[in-house]
């Protein structure tokens, strides 16, 4: 009984760990709001799109902005002097439709919606524009395998630390799965999705500044150094908490943080 609690509560805060990573990152679609002639007007603007073709913008209307409103997507090149590019965004009933050109993987451009009406006139994210990265497209067998695989990978990761603080279970297998999950899921597949995405197998330390690929080595040689912690017996329980806490500690980074990113 004692163990399926213990699974159950690793469930629980793999799932959360789930969650907060998918509400983070900058390649997650920015999400807010903003105030024009009376009426506010909520934006979910992407951040991230294939560089096969290019990426539509939409924004939503409140019905009592139809046909009172135009926008203009104005974008460039993300941290270059580049001029700025200002298209205008077509009206389709309540929404707003404009296109930023598609760009090579990695490639970023920043961008702001402006809506106007007469004299008025408002940026959706104010003064900070949004950032969209573009990327070659994967394979979606290769990218589910890869989440549920790095999914598994912290479930375990939990769950041994969790048997590590339990004096009447062994963690050495626990411990054993994790490492080899983390392996493919990471080393593997992981490697493929950015090989695919960016044009790369491996953009962390020490070839580039790409935190996804340079915490997912910290766990794997947490993991490796727990397991060697106990050589021919049980691994230390200390070191495979240890582990459990710095796998834990470094999935509190948004992902895709610091990603590939092409240098204009």
């Amino acid at each position: 009984m004692r163990k399926v609690l213990l699974w159950v509560l690793a469930i629980t805060i793999t799932l959360g760990s789930a969650v907060y990573q998918r509400l983070t990152g900058p390649t997650y679609p920015l999400r807010g709001q903003a105030s024009f002639l009376g009426q506010e007007i909520k934006y979910r603007l992407p951040r991230s799109a294939e560089s096969s073709g290019s990426c539509q913008v939409i924004v939503n209307l409140p019905p009592e902005l139809s046909g009172r409103v135009q926008g203009f997507l104005q974008f460039k090149r993300h941290k270059t002097e580049n001029p700025w590019n200002i298209l205008a965004m077509k009206q389709e009933e309540n929404r707003l439709i404009g296109y930023l050109p598609k760009q090579p993987p990695a490639g970023k451009l920043e961008y702001y919606i402006h809506l106007v009406s007469g004299s008025e006139e408002v940026s959706l994210t104010g003064e900070k524009p949004a950032v969209i990265r573009f990327k070659g497209r994967v394979a979606p067998a290769v990218l589910i395998g890869h989440v549920i695989v790095m999914f598994l990978a912290m479930l375990f990761a939990v769950r041994s630390g969790l048997a590590a603080l339990n004096r009447q279970e062994d963690p050495t297998r626990l411990t054993k799965w994790t490492a080899i999950l983390f392996f493919i899921g990471g080393f593997i597949l992981g490697a493929v999705v950015q090989k695919m995405a960016f044009g790369v197998f491996w953009s962390g330390f020490p070839l580039g500044s790409d935190l996804t690929d340079t915490k997912t080595l910290v766990a794997m040689l947490a993991w490796i150094a727990a397991l060697a912690s106990g050589r021919r017996t049980q691994p230390k329980r200390g070191w495979v908490l240890a582990a459990s806490v710095i796998t834990l500690l470094v999935y509190l980074i948004p992902h895709s943080l610091f990603g590939s990113e092409l240098k204009w």
